[in-house]
């Protein structure tokens, strides 16, 4: 030990040179603000904000433009209802939902592409023309989806003159009637899943109350037989086809 102790700065001596050689040279970034030369390089820079901008309201428009608030909110009420709370875990429910909302808004993306971002990306149509053409189908999904006393209902409160037909009201209006008419159908479909799980909780704590057993709880009981019927039942595809369905 003393003898490798002695030898270790003879080392670093003579490795001095080839770790010198060997140095790494590090990138340097700028970041330049200046006179713009063309209008070209102005544009360039306002698509690069609206961009970053997408991307920080890509949350939001994800939950509230399309079906992601309905699934989850169902598949949240049938575990709760199933009463196991942790399973499936939320990155599972997250999960499944993200991709059942791919699923179902996936004509509706297919629609949006054909007719306004290959125009678009093909030069034949201006951006602002793009946008128009792309919220068409957007809207039209919504509409579908939405009541019309929640549509009358953010009209009323934004103070906007009755139009004609639904489709004549603006966007800011079709939105906020959108995510009510979705929690609305969302918590609907989630008492309908609760009622047969309930009704096995009502039937077991009866059971274990007339053979005396009041101290045993009834969840113990209760949870296997939940889980052995939504087996049995193939709950799991029950639940996902009719969350499909309900926007055919």
């Amino acid at each position: 030990m003393t003898r490798l102790a002695a030898a270790l700065p003879l080392v670093l001596v003579l490795a001095r040179p080839s770790l010198a050689q060997a140095q790494l040279t590090v990138p340097k970034i700028t970041v330049e603000a200046g006179n713009g030369q063309s209008p070209q390089d102005a544009t360039a820079a306002v698509q690069i904000m609206v961009v970053l901008t997408l991307l920080t309201l890509a949350p939001a428009i994800l939950m509230m433009l399309t079906s992601f608030t309905r699934v989850v909110i169902v598949l949240s009420f049938l575990r709760q209802a199933i009463g196991v709370q942790q399973l499936p875990p939320n990155q599972v429910i997250l999960g499944l939902s993200l991709f059942l909302t791919v699923f179902v808004m996936a004509p509706v993306g297919q629609q949006m592409n054909q007719v306004a971002l290959q125009p678009y990306l093909e030069h034949k149509i201006s951006q602002s023309e793009a946008v128009t053409r792309g919220l068409e189908p957007l809207r039209t999904f919504m509409l579908r989806q939405t009541r019309e006393r929640d549509l009358g209902l953010m009209a009323q409160l934004g103070k906007i003159p009755p139009p004609k037909t639904p489709g004549d009201l603006p966007t800011h209006v079709l939105i906020p009637a959108f995510a009510l008419s979705e929690v609305k159908t969302a918590f609907q479909m989630g008492f309908v899943l609760f009622v047969p799980f309930l009704i096995i909780d009502l039937v077991v704590a009866s059971v274990l109350m007339s053979m005396g057993m009041m101290m045993l709880p009834p969840v113990i009981i209760s949870v296997p037989a939940k889980l052995l019927l939504f087996v049995l039942a193939d709950g799991w595809h029950l639940v996902v086809r009719a969350l499909v369905t309900s926007y055919q």
